[in-house]
């Protein structure tokens, strides 16, 4: 904002200095909210959509990872989503990659209940296919704005399309 008269700015003058903390407050403010959605959030639909005895009964790829790889991989991921949308909730709430960031939050937290609670792997299968374009749209509106926000949906793009190919196989399977 400027309270300057036509070409003199006190800014200019008297720059305005911030500090890297100062920088960091908002994101220090509103970081913990998008933890708590999102690492809580998987948590939950974790705990109350566990594999159970039906998954075990299931035929598997030889590419299943052991049931262990997925709670550390599913960890860092939630916080890596929650930290690229804290960035930009802060920059630009009412963007189209906002909307695509709560839209990928719907459909990851939509695929356990589907899979694991409701035994629908069909129907999983397109919650995937559905995640993974809004994934990868979300990485193409942030790319050239907020490059980190990105680069922090690369790892859930390849997560998530290597999900997908084991619910194609485990739908083919069975």
């Amino acid at each position: 904002m400027h309270y300057g008269i036509g070409w003199f700015q006190p800014e200019q003058v008297l720059p305005i200095r911030t500090t890297k903390q100062d920088n960091m407050m908002p994101l220090l403010r509103t970081l913990p909210f998008f933890l708590i959605l999102v690492v809580g959030g998987g948590l939950a639909i974790g705990y109350l959509t566990a594999p159970g005895s039906w998954y075990a009964g299931l035929e598997k790829p030889v590419f299943n990872p052991p049931n262990w790889v997925f709670g550390p991989v599913w960890g860092m991921l939630y916080v890596l989503i929650a930290l690229a949308g804290t960035r930009v909730w802060l920059r630009e709430r009412q963007s189209n990659a906002m909307r695509l960031w709560w839209l990928q939050l719907v459909l990851n937290f939509a695929w356990s209940p589907t899979f694991f609670s409701l035994h629908m792997v069909g129907a999983a299968l397109v919650i995937l296919v559905l995640l993974v374009a809004a994934v990868i749209a979300f990485i193409i509106a942030r790319w050239r704005v907020d490059r980190l926000s990105a680069l922090m949906f690369l790892p859930y793009a390849a997560w998530v399309l290597f999900a997908g190919f084991l619910n194609g196989a485990i739908l083919i399977l069975n």
